[in-house]
This record gives C-alpha cells, sequence and structure tokens, in this order.
C-alpha cells in the first residue's frame, strides 16, 4: 500500500487495537465478522468503489455502509469499518485488504489472549512447509476448480484437532478465498501477522540438524540485539545445510554475503 492507504491502515490497526483491549469485546466474533465484510467487498466491486470514492464525504459513506451492515454483524464491527470507510484510500481493493488484514489479526488476539498465540505461529510455518514439500497437496488447495467447501473439508482433515481452532480459520480462509496471492504468499503474512502480535520479528532458520534449547535460545538473542527486535525463531532441518545455520528475516539472509554476523551467531551459539 502507498500513500493514503497506508496511513488509513495504521489508523486501522489502532483502533483495532483500541477494541480487542476492551475485554467486553469478543476478538474471535470480530474476526468472523470482518472476514464477512471481506467478502462481501471483494465480491461487489461497485459497492467498494462507492466506498472509496473521494467525492464522496466521509459521513455520507460510513452512513450507506451502517445501514448495508446493521443487523448483520454487531455494533464493534460496523464502528470499525465506518471508520475505516471514512478514511482515504488510494485504490479501492486496498480497503478490501485492509478489513481482511484486520480479521486475521483479530483471530491471532483471540488466541494470544488464551494464551496459544506461540502455536499459532508454529502450526502456521510447519503448514507452509508441508505445502511446500507435497506438490499434491498443493495442487489440492489451489486447484480453481474445487470448490470452497472441498477445500475446507480438506484441511479440515489436515488440521482439526491437530492445530489449533483460529490457525484452522486461517488456513481455510485463505485456500478458500486467496485473492490474487499465492498460498505460500498468504502463509507467510500470517506469520507475520502473528509476530507483530507481540513486536517480533519472524527469523525462518535452517540448520542440518535440531537446534537444543540452549542454541535457540542464544540465537535468539543474538538475532534481537542485531534487528533491535524481539525475533520469533521458525525451525526447519535440512540436512543439506552440512552442519551450518541459514537463517532470513524478511528479505535479509544471513549467510556468505555477511559473514561478520553469521560468524559471530555461530561463535555464541558454539558458547
Amino acid at each position: 500500500m502507498n500513500g493514503a492507504s497506508r496511513e488509513a491502515l495504521a489508523a486501522a490497526r489502532e483502533a483495532l487495537d483500541a477494541l480487542t483491549d476492551n475485554t467486553s469485546v469478543d476478538a474471535a466474533k470480530l474476526a468472523e465478522e470482518l472476514a464477512a465484510v471481506t467478502a462481501l467487498l471483494d465480491r461487489e466491486v461497485s459497492l467498494r468503489r462507492v466506498l472509496t470514492d473521494p467525492a464522496q464525504s466521509g459521513e455520507a459513506k460510513a452512513e450507506l455502509l451502517a445501514r448495508l451492515l446493521s443487523g448483520q454483524v454487531g455494533g464493534p464491527t460496523v464502528d470499525l469499518v465506518s471508520g475505516m470507510v471514512r478514511s482515504r484510500w488510494s485504490q479501492s481493493r486496498d480497503l478490501v485488504d485492509a478489513i481482511e488484514e484486520l480479521a486475521a489479526t483479530a483471530d491471532l488476539t483471540a488466541t494470544q489472549q488464551a494464551g496459544a498465540l506461540d502455536d499459532a505461529e508454529d502450526e502456521l510455518f510447519r503448514f507452509g512447509r508441508i505445502v511446500e514439500s507435497n506438490v499434491e497437496l498443493r495442487a489440492a488447495l489451489t486447484d480453481r476448480s474445487a470448490t470452497k467447501s472441498a477445500k475446507a473439508e480438506l484441511v479440515s482433515t489436515l488440521l482439526g484437532g491437530r492445530a489449533n481452532p483460529v490457525t484452522e480459520r486461517l488456513v481455510v480462509r485463505l485456500v478458500t478465498a486467496p485473492r490474487g496471492r499465492s498460498l505460500e504468499a498468504g502463509l507467510e503474512s500470517l506469520s507475520k501477522l502473528a509476530a507483530a502480535r507481540r513486536d517480533r520479528m519472524v527469523a525462518v532458520v535452517t540448520s542440518a540438524v535440531p537446534l537444543t534449547d540452549q542454541q535457540k535460545q542464544r540465537l535468539g538473542a543474538v538475532l534481537a540485539k542485531l534487528y533491535g527486535r524481539q525475533m520469533h525463531l521458525n525451525l526447519d532441518v535440512d540436512p543439506e545445510v552440512l552442519g551450518g545455520i541459514s537463517v532470513r528475516v524478511g528479505d535479509e539472509v544471513i549467510s556468505g554475503t555477511i559473514a561478520e554476523r553469521l560468524a559471530e551467531a555461530s561463535r555464541r551459539i558454539a558458547g
């Protein structure tokens, strides 16, 4: 997102945080309703264009939205989305992307409140790895000819009873309504949102053998010092690493191109 949309999304995130800090607001219900609004606006192109038309007053757009959603969703959802349509958006699609992000964030907030956010982060990462390594599974989950119910049932078979319910809901939404994203990109985006709930960055760590708890703690501390933020480690084992480790933080890979950092991290892990 650029310009006005970035500012509008930042304001929407703050509004969501304020809502979910209120113990009377059910974050899981809010997430479900925001997902429903996302589906509505994704489907109704003309409506979302009206709601992001800079020629229309913010109040007029908010009143229109409130009339449409009245009786369909709760007051917190109406208030949150009404505030969003009062803002200016660079593109009409940006509004839908933002509401979708807030839906996922609300679900992750509910999980955090239940003390299970770490589990959800790890499950999203692991599911992404499974998809990458299983061509047939990826094909089934991204098959455009398959019905949404068939894809949802497949995800339920894979994750139902084995993963946090929020993890299953997030993955179901992603595979049934990818909205132009690849499955891998969608899972990575969800993982980043989960990490952001604790103001942490995500580091994907690949090693030849599983790291010990002590090694994980040391590596986390080193990366937190390097990047100035708490770091969530997504751990993967790949024998082809040949005894070393590879660390990816966002678009940056700690490898031979920045050998000093890797050498320092390796020394401290060996510690």
